[in-house]
């Protein structure tokens, strides 16, 4: 089975937005700042592990509301 790069690359695009959309809605809850959140998602999501890890460090964290 050949698989073309541009599959690859079209996976690479689709991960990263999913990352941002995904890292700006957790950052909405989660932090003062979801466009920060989502900048450094977009970031990460070069590297895919760690942005599951910021992803998961961002689900663990507290919410904003529940602190005050």
């Amino acid at each position: 089975m050949n698989i073309n790069m541009t599959y690859i690359g079209q996976g690479m695009i689709l991960f990263m937005i999913v990352t941002v959309i995904v890292t700006y809605l957790l950052g909405k809850r989660k932090t003062q700042n979801a466009g920060w959140a989502a900048f450094v998602g977009f970031l990460t999501a070069f590297v895919p592990p760690i942005a599951l890890l910021y992803m998961i460090v961002l689900v663990m964290k507290k919410d904003v509301n529940a602190e005050s």
